[in-house]
């Protein structure tokens, strides 16, 4: 795996194309006080850097430059803001459905829009976007206390199988590997492990695609995150033929899938094809699977390389480990105990966060900051503007999870389910599956990373380029 980069072969077509552009571009005539900063190069303006820098440097040498609060740029080919801040945090969840909608660039329109799309570039509608959170039984609270046995012995025998016995393990790849078996089970009904493997390499190849321009020439990183889109797609419509099937014989639906299949479309009251449900079905899985994998990756870290803090979890999760009879599993009650854990899975979060922000669109001018941000215009919000303020966080480069023992951080400063009417619908459940990941690893493991310096991809998404291996000491009571 490589830094998603531009070679010369391209940048310097697209400068003749830019000159062309610019030199007969209309001018308009509506004059905005714009916020300060660059649109960079023409037409890939400040793209580069946004994709490959470390986030939160690319971000702060801007906010030192221009405004701590806004500035302008232009990245994947859209004008752009970065609202900072708290109150940039505030002033976008306070503002949702009336000065912004949702937005996702180019790249990931094409990812997770079937060819069926009449229009693959106009957004979900709302009601849409909620169809799945709103499904009865699947992601709220009364369903997770049903799923916290089964999510325990899941991956009780994912670390059977893909961890005990082995010197060093590839924590990345397991990681996305086992949130995918666990929403095998209760997004897709399967529980086929060579079909779960398949699609984590799919996953794997799309994730790398996210947040990039979407060129798709033979080779590219594009190009094979849409080959890996394309058979991810054809898998999970043979899922649905599958399930129908199954419905036709008398099958009850007890997923979400099945849901899908046997619900109308929110904003049609039709039945959806087959494609529609399966671009619903990817962007689940996307949200399911990337976040989640990444965090627990970087736990395995700074488990490894924080002795104190590991013994601490350890005598945390070996309390509730001890407490249960033979074959007896994690139940919803023990994942209350777990606070300790769960702090140190916020504090990597803070210091690592799974997404380094997210993006709007203005749906009409607006003033922010005495500026103003003409429709059209992109938002993004990002988290490492106020992860690393000394005047939130102390010491903030430090790794302390004890910092939220001591107290609660200010509203709208350490988010990393988002805020607001758009947080993640499925916070709890990312807690659940990460508390059980912690609680079989400490039971079983000493940590140790094989390369303390293994290289991150920079821009929004931390992937560890090579993988992030860690040696194992099996210390099973």
């Amino acid at each position: 795996m490589e830094p998603i980069t531009l070679s010369l072969s391209l940048i310097l077509p697209i400068f003749l194309i830019a000159l062309i552009f610019y030199a007969f571009k209309p001018k308009s005539s509506k004059k905005y006080n714009l916020p300060p900063g660059s649109f960079g190069w023409p037409i890939i303006g400040e793209t580069l850097g946004f994709m490959n820098e470390a986030h939160e440097k690319w971000i702060g040498d801007r906010m030192k430059k221009y405004s701590s609060k806004i500035f302008k740029t232009r990245v994947l080919g859209e004008n752009m803001v970065v609202l900072c801040g708290a109150a940039g945090h505030k002033f976008v969840a306070a503002n949702e459905e009336k000065l912004f909608i949702a937005w996702r660039p180019e790249s990931m329109q094409k990812l997770f829009r079937s060819s069926y799309q009449k229009d693959a570039k106009a957004p979900q509608s709302r009601k849409t976007e909620t169809q799945i959170t709103k499904a009865p039984g699947f992601i709220k609270p009364e369903a997770l206390v049903k799923y916290a046995e089964a999510m325990d012995a899941i991956v009780d025998k994912h670390f059977k199988t893909y961890w005990e016995g082995k010197e060093v393990v590839e924590v990345h790849h397991l990681s996305q590997v086992m949130v995918l078996q666990l929403a095998g089970r209760f997004f897709l009904g399967i529980g086929d492990d060579a079909r779960i493997e398949k699609i984590a390499k799919l996953m794997d190849k799309m994730m790398l695609a996210l947040h990039i321009t979407p060129i798709n020439y033979p080779g590219s990183t594009f190009n094979q995150a849409m080959k890996a889109t394309n058979a991810l797609r054809d898998d999970l419509q043979l899922l649905i033929k599958e399930k129908k099937a199954a419905f036709a014989n008398g099958a009850k639906p007890q997923d979400i899938l099945s849901y899908l299949i046997v619900s109308a479309d929110p904003a049609t009251g039709q039945s959806q094809p087959d494609h529609v449900i399966a671009d619903k079905i990817m962007g689940l899985l996307a949200a399911a699977f990337n976040s989640p994998s990444m965090t627990n990756a970087f736990l395995m870290k700074y488990l490894a390389n924080n002795p104190k803090v590991f013994d601490k979890v350890r005598a945390e999760q070996m309390e509730i480990a001890n407490s249960k009879k033979p074959g007896e599993t994690l139940n919803w009650e023990d994942f209350q105990k777990m606070k300790y854990s769960w702090n140190v899975a916020l504090e990597v979060m803070r210091i690592v966060p799974p997404l380094q922000g997210t993006f709007r669109e203005a749906a009409a001018d607006f003033t922010y900051e005495g500026y103003t941000i003409p429709k059209g215009w992109k938002v993004y919000w990002t988290v490492s503007t106020t992860n690393f303020d000394s005047n939130i966080f102390e010491a903030p480069e430090e790794f302390d999870p004890t910092r939220f023992e001591k107290s609660t951080p200010p509203p709208y400063t350490n988010i990393p389910f988002g805020s607001g009417p758009r947080m993640c619908p499925g916070m709890d459940y990312a807690r659940l599956q990460t508390l059980t990941f912690i609680h079989h690893v400490v039971k079983r493991f000493k940590l140790e990373v094989v390369d303390p310096n293994f290289k991150v991809l920079g821009g929004l998404n931390p992937i560890p380029i090579e993988g992030l291996h860690i040696r194992l000491q099996n210390i099973s009571a």
